[in-house]
């Protein structure tokens, strides 16, 4: 990476476990309607390398962007909030 740049982090719920050292996890944001100045919940699921198997469903956990690790995973797990 550039030097001074650093790298996305997010704060998510895990969803599931998928196969060895993977997991889902649910990011969710606030966003404000244009119109109607309402505030909406938007949600999208990643897929996180755990490569020390500790996450568990249900977790509350910090995640941060990463090199492409397969087809699907671009995000490591950083710890549990």
């Amino acid at each position: 990476m550039a030097t001074g740049q650093t790298r996305k982090t997010m704060q998510g719920v895990v969803l599931r476990r998928s196969g060895e050292q993977s997991v889902v996890v649910r990011v969710e944001r606030m966003v404000m309607h244009a119109q109607f100045k309402k505030y909406l919940r938007r949600h999208r699921n990643v897929h996180v390398h755990d490569p020390m198997n500790k996450c568990q469903v249900g977790d509350m956990v910090m995640v941060q962007e990463s090199r492409p690790i397969s087809k699907t995973k671009r995000w490591l797990y950083v710890g549990t909030l």
